[in-house]
């Protein structure tokens, strides 16, 4: 517009407001041409329409980046500068459409982001994502005020202050998006980066409007709480009215159906006007968007089918436009005339970033995780990507950064964003850390008033009996009750896709008849055990050399302390081996390698299951050999927790070889000591009347562990069992070599073996590996 005085330049902090432009636009705007024989002489005369212009930026675009070429040293060509700069449409189309899509993106990444996450956090997380976010801005303005010069404008203190603060920032949807690309972000060290980044997001977020209002309350008081009110009001009505209605929409759509498209529609156009009306409001409509999108109920029904429809077309298109039109502005030649900005930036960028790495890395080693992964774990919390560069890029086009530092800014966010996925993929191997906790997921370390969370695995319903039986030996309270997930694997065969039933949720397949039989009894048992037990089943129809993933995913997800899994032979109802399945023991053995909690493995030689009688005291004789070792004390707390049970009577035998009588002590041989001590000063009754009894055997070789393990072998119920994974005894010195199944452990596989006239069920036990 001719003779009209230039913009005001907008105020710093205002990552997520906007201002007011005066544009001189053609009325009615030229959209669509006839084509190139408009003018035969001119054939270009087409991109003087908005519609052919979008075209073919859309194309070279694609074009280009495809080959590998970024978008900045292109604009150096006048035939490039003459499309994506149009002077005659003034505003820049591609601007557009760009920030049309990334709107889309924000509330998606809204979508995809789990509310509850953030709410049920640990303090571990907590802690990680305020202290990263802080130590970052905290150094950062550090390194301003150690570099501020008495005769800078106010330009550059700006500029300065903008750089390290959004260096500061925590994204969550950037961390999720390389957790995704990585294939990691199902794993723990994945489930602990995104609980971190929602924290800093939702704290960054807080702290900038906290900035921003505090900026503008000294100039206008009643604009401040004009919007606050305005904010509060859209954001109630967020809650309280388009989330029930969605709510809604999800109880009429039936069970494994699919969400109407009208319904779709309908949400896709709120989030949109909720993008509108903040933007009406002086605030970004990047933030109605994206509040819209965490109301969105997420998961299936309509969280999923949102993001099956459109994150696809997103990521592909929308994303690679705006990352095109914000990167081309950038201009590499005249970031190099002002080298001072440059080593500033340069300095403060690595500052910064250290600033959060280090935290990162210290608080997760500190939390028990191995240093490789900490290391890991800190440079995926100080990614960057798409959401610092749209900043970057609002204040840029606002002219409030200078195209040197606005480019140097996307040199930084393109070098982060480029070395941190390689640097993650050489530290963190995700197949054999894939499903590694760093929390003590074990019975060991439960807590007294904790509930007890098993994962039950069953096949055929020849597991059942037993493994119920074992459950209900685990002696719920009201203090410590039982959470047992049961899942019965079934072999996918016939079909194309596996098949994920929740029992509880009264999902419906073909496959529900099949189960029927192996699931009911545990919901016999729940009822048996109103109050102190609750039980949720899922059958799952998957490869059988995936059913290992199930199976730890499962335990991951629920936090379970322990897994039980059937042993692979088969006895009969006479002793006598009846069936050997090798497949089982496949998967017994990839489930010890890769549990993310314990794990017992429950062998069952055809005992009739013996019937706990409720009047009668010490019905049920469990025995419990303890050799030493962490997979011995994790067996000897389970056993313990039965004995609470009156109807239990335990039996604890310590084997001791005759060399161990010296003075030599390590450090587990305290942690045995102190786990025997109870026992063995309240040998016979251990507190609210438990029957224990504790004896020790004083043994010199393999051979006399041999002996004692055929000469008690009918005197109990059910005998347990450590692995004895890790642990070398002389008790056990040349049994290995005659040892069948590996996977029980020297002396379960002496008690599975088939050389063993007995029908005592066995339990074998190994502890979380850390």
């Amino acid at each position: 517009m001719d003779g009209a005085s230039p913009p005001p330049s907008p105020l710093p902090f205002l990552l997520y407001e906007n201002e007011t432009y005066e544009y001189c636009i053609v009325l009615p705007p030229k959209v669509n041409s006839v084509g190139i024989w408009e003018n035969a002489t001119s054939p270009s005369v087409i991109f003087n329409y908005s519609l052919p212009l979008l075209e073919m930026q859309v194309v070279l675009t694609f074009v280009v980046t495809h080959a590998g070429i970024t978008m900045f040293p292109m604009m150096n060509i006048e035939a490039f500068r003459s499309i994506f700069f149009n002077a005659k449409l003034s505003i820049e189309i591609i601007d557009t459409l760009s920030v049309f899509g990334f709107t889309l993106f924000l509330f998606l990444t809204g979508v995809k982001m789990d509310m509850k996450l953030a709410l049920r956090t640990t303090k571990r997380s907590v802690g990680i994502g305020v202290v990263s976010l802080l130590s970052s801005i905290l150094v950062g303005a550090a390194i301003n005020e150690t570099f501020k010069q008495p005769n800078e404008t106010e330009q550059v203190k700006t500029e300065r202050l903008i750089g390290i603060v959004i260096e500061a920032l925590t994204s969550f949807s950037v961390i999720a998006c390389l957790l995704a690309e990585l294939k990691i972000l199902n794993t723990e060290l994945g489930r602990l980066a995104l609980t971190s980044a929602a924290v800093g997001d939702l704290s960054t977020m807080f702290l900038v409007h906290v900035m921003s209002l505090s900026r503008n309350f000294t100039a206008s008081p009643l604009l401040v709480i004009e919007r606050v009110v305005i904010m509060f009001c859209f954001i109630t009505l967020i809650i309280f009215v388009f989330r029930p209605l969605m709510h809604w929409v999800i109880k009429r759509t039936p069970d494994g159906g699919p969400v109407s498209e009208v319904y779709i529609t309908a949400t896709m156009m709120v989030a949109f006007g909720c993008a509108v009306f903040t933007h009406w409001t002086d605030q970004s409509p990047l933030i109605g968007a994206f509040l819209f999108g965490l109301a969105v109920p997420d998961g299936p029904p309509l969280g999923s089918a949102l993001i099956d429809k459109f994150e696809c077309f997103i990521n592909a298109f929308f994303l690679s436009i705006y990352v095109t039109a914000s990167t081309m502005r950038a201009n590499f030649w005249t970031m190099l005339s002002d080298p001072s900005h440059v080593k500033f930036f340069t300095f403060a960028f690595s500052m910064t970033f250290l600033a959060k790495l280090i935290p990162c890395c210290i608080g997760s080693f500190l939390n028990f995780m191995p240093f490789r992964d900490s290391l890991a774990f800190g440079l995926i919390m100080s990614s960057k990507g798409i959401v610092q560069l749209s900043h970057y890029s609002t204040f840029r086009d606002n002219k409030v950064l200078s195209e040197t530092v606005f480019t140097a800014m996307v040199i930084a966010i393109l070098a982060n964003a480029t070395i941190i996925p390689i640097l993650v993929r050489f530290l963190y191997d995700p197949n054999s850390r894939k499903y590694a906790a760093y929390e003590q997921r074990n019975i060991m370390h439960l807590k007294p008033d904790a509930e007890l969370r098993i994962l039950a695995c069953v096949h055929t319903s020849d597991n059942v009996p037993a493994m119920i039986n074992l459950l209900d030996l685990t002696c719920p309270t009201r203090e410590s009750p039982n959470v047992v997930y049961v899942i019965h694997l079934i072999e996918l065969m016939a079909r194309n896709s596996p098949v994920f039933i929740a029992h509880h949720n009264h999902e419906s397949s073909t496959a529900t008849t099949r189960s029927f039989e192996n699931i009911i009894p545990f919901y016999q048992y729940e009822g048996n055990n109103w109050g102190l037990v609750t039980v949720n089943a899922f059958t799952v129809i998957t490869p059988r050399k995936l059913m290992h993933e199930d199976i730890c995913t499962m335990a991951l997800d629920k936090q379970t302390s322990f897994i039980i899994l059937p042993f692979h032979r088969k006895w009969s109802i006479d002793g006598s081996l009846e069936e050997e399945n090798n497949v089982v023991r496949n998967l017994n053995c990839t489930v010890l390698d890769r549990a993310p909690c314990s794990v017992g493995i429950l062998i069952d030689r055809g005992r009739r299951q013996k019937p706990m009688k409720s009047s009668s005291p010490s019905s049920y004789s469990i025995g419990m050999f303890f050799l030493g070792g962490k997979d011995d004390r994790e067996a000897l707390t389970l056993a313990k927790r039965m004995a609470r049970d009156s109807r239990v009577k335990l039996t604890v035998t310590r084997l001791i070889a005759y060399q161990d009588c010296s003075n030599v002590v390590d450090w587990d041989t305290v942690l045995d000591t102190e786990m025997l001590k109870d026992i063995k000063q309240n040998n016979g009754v251990l507190g609210n009347g438990c029957d224990i009894t504790y004896v020790e055997e004083m043994l010199h070789c393999g051979s006399q562990t041999i002996k004692l393990v055929r000469s008690i072998a009918n005197d109990y119920d059910l005998m347990i069992v450590g692995r004895h994974y890790g642990v070398e005894s002389v008790l056990l010195a040349g049994l290995s070599e005659w040892s069948e199944f590996p996977e029980l452990g020297i002396v379960g596989d002496l008690f599975a073996s088939t050389d063993l006239n007995t029908r005592v069920s066995i339990l074998v036990v190994q502890q979380q590996i850390v």
